[in-house]
């Protein structure tokens, strides 16, 4: 089997039980830690303020990041205005869709999608569908954390843009099995570490921070094989310093695991033999 025993680490949460299962179909040994919880915000003034100009008539285009945050903008909205109201005044503006995940959202509500971005889906690929759009009251569906380089870019072509974030990202309320995988990474009992969200690692490194142990986590990262699920995450992840050895050929979960199991061994050995400093 492709992983062949590695004992393989995930920080997934939310579909913790799938990636388990998929790293065992493909040979690993795994540990799910799960790294993060969604937390809504319900004292949300930015989401009430975008469904009164999207009402009024003053939002030319919406950005959707993510399936979820759609959902609970929605969900959020409906608390004060009518059902149907906000899906009905997404039929008469521009909508884009990072991805396969709001659209899935913007179909079920039966919102028609003007922009589709393609993979890997990342801003720059946002950027790049939209630049031919000439709407400019732009509002911007965030995931967890601001889409600044995406808004910068908007704002270049003069857009208006305006975030409305409708979550954050928190630590799980257990965070024990975190807290053993950053103890277990820095002792060295895993081979491979496989990251679908920036904001794992930044929590690994919350926590590893918290334990006293981040610079033996830091020392050991390398030594593993670092997979990530595509761009966007392994942006981040350079930025905080870690080196990513690999990403699957789609940003997606499954990719993430097969991939990674049939590329592992050798990059494990590739590293190992590499001469010590």
């Amino acid at each position: 089997m492709p992983f062949d025993g590695l004992r393989v680490l995930s920080l997934e949460s939310r579909r913790a039980a799938e990636i388990e299962r998929l790293i065992r179909t493909q040979g690993g040994v795994p540990m799910v830690a799960p790294s993060m919880r969604e937390v809504p915000l319900m004292d949300n003034p930015q989401a009430f303020d975008f469904a009164a100009k999207l009402l009024g008539g003053e939002v030319e285009m919406v950005i959707f990041l993510t399936g979820v945050g759609a959902r609970l903008l929605n969900q959020t909205l409906e608390t004060r205005y009518p059902s149907g109201a906000i899906v009905e005044a997404l039929k008469q503006v521009v909508t884009v869709a990072r991805g396969s995940k709001p659209a899935t959202a913007l179909r079920e509500w039966g919102v028609p999608i003007t922009v589709m971005v393609p993979e890997p889906n990342t801003w720059r690929e946002i950027l790049k569908a939209t630049e031919s759009r000439n709407e400019r009251k732009i509002f911007i569906q965030e995931y967890g954390r601001p889409a600044t380089e995406l808004t910068e870019g908007l704002r270049t072509r003069g857009a208006q843009v305006t975030s409305v974030p409708v979550y954050q990202w928190a630590l799980p309320i257990d965070t024990d099995p975190l807290r053993k995988a950053a103890h277990g990474i820095a002792q060295g009992q895993f081979d491979v570490l496989l990251l679908t969200a920036a904001i794992q690692v930044e929590h690994l490194l919350q926590v590893a921070s918290s334990e006293g142990i981040e610079p033996e986590l830091r020392r050991a990262l390398p030594r593993m094989v670092v997979a990530s699920v595509g761009p966007t995450t392994s942006e981040t992840l350079s930025e905080l310093g870690i080196a990513v050895d690999f990403e699957p050929s789609h940003p997606k979960m499954g990719f993430l695991v097969t991939e990674t199991a049939q590329r592992a061994g050798d990059i494990l050995k590739s590293k190992r033999e590499q001469p010590k400093a």
